[in-house]
């Protein structure tokens, strides 16, 4: 049996990975502990055979003086528990970055795509990953994940956002795109899969297939059973006002990991996107 301490309590990813390693109760045991109080350095680490670390601030309006808060939780945080659990013999740690390491609001990320965040968000994850490598050898491995964006069922972020616009509105612009997402219940087997194969690298998780939202909206409204119609007529004008905007840019625009970059030895991508979207709007 693995036994697994997922630093972050009441984290989406940190609670949907327990509910999901649920389903081997032979196999893990998994506890969880906050890391706002610093009750984790009074924890014995040496029990546990790896550290699954999801504490971070994010989904919150950036301003210049939250840097050092930034800092001190997504960069130098991990980095403290990262060492104890070094130290206490721990075997693994897998750490959640995020796709915000590249900087990039749209086009096509690959292996050669440089490193350069725009945001607290991305430049504190980035900085937690430069010196978790550092420490990381074959004794202590460390797994940096750098998922897109994560949806499903009461997740936070822009596709709830979405969700709840598209089920107020009458018509939606006909905009085709492609963005790289996954699927809550994908990632957290991704996470297993990592465990179980004690890895020690950066990965890109994403679903099989990118994500149009076009597509996306349609499946939305038709779990919902409401009406939509598509229009092109704002096209062009979406367009340009996608080049200069950001939130537009999240909308249509594209942004994606190529394919190989997600190539995985084995299938973790368990839900199709129809059935993923079905989970997330409520369906059983």
């Amino acid at each position: 049996m693995k036994r697994i301490l997922i630093t972050g309590k009441d984290s989406y990813i940190g609670t949907s990975f327990e509910k999901w390693v649920s389903q081997w109760p032979e196999k893990y045991e998994v506890a969880t502990v906050d890391t706002i109080n610093n009750e984790w350095k009074a924890i014995d680490f040496s029990s546990f055979d790896l550290i699954l670390h999801v504490a971070a601030i994010v989904h919150k309006k950036e301003r210049k003086k939250m840097a050092a808060l930034y800092e001190k939780v997504n960069s130098k945080l991990p980095i403290e528990i990262a060492q104890k659990a070094k130290v206490d013999g721990v075997k693994q740690f897998v750490f959640m970055s995020t796709m915000s390491v590249y900087g990039l609001n749209s086009g096509c990320i690959n292996k050669e795509t440089p490193l350069i965040p725009k945001t607290l968000y991305g430049k504190s994850k980035l900085e937690a990953e430069k010196n978790l490598r550092k420490i990381s050898d074959d004794n202590f491995k460390v797994a940096i994940i750098r998922p897109p964006m994560v949806y499903g069922k009461n997740s936070k972020g822009n596709y709830q956002r979405l969700s709840k616009l598209v089920k107020k509105i009458p018509f939606f612009p006909e905009l085709h795109n492609q963005r790289s997402m996954i699927f809550i219940f994908n990632l957290c087997e991704f996470i297993r899969l990592i465990i179980e194969n004690k890895e020690n690298d950066i990965f890109h998780p994403q679903n099989e297939y990118y994500v149009d939202t076009v597509e996306l909206v349609k499946e939305i409204t038709h779990c919902n059973k409401k009406n939509i119609h598509f229009v092109g007529v704002f096209n062009t004008i979406i367009k340009k006002i996608t080049q200069r905007n950001e939130m537009f840019t999240k909308i249509w625009g594209d942004l994606v990991y190529q394919k190989d970059m997600s190539n995985y030895m084995q299938n973790y991508n368990q839900y199709s996107f129809k059935d993923s979207i079905e989970l997330t709007e409520g369906k059983e």
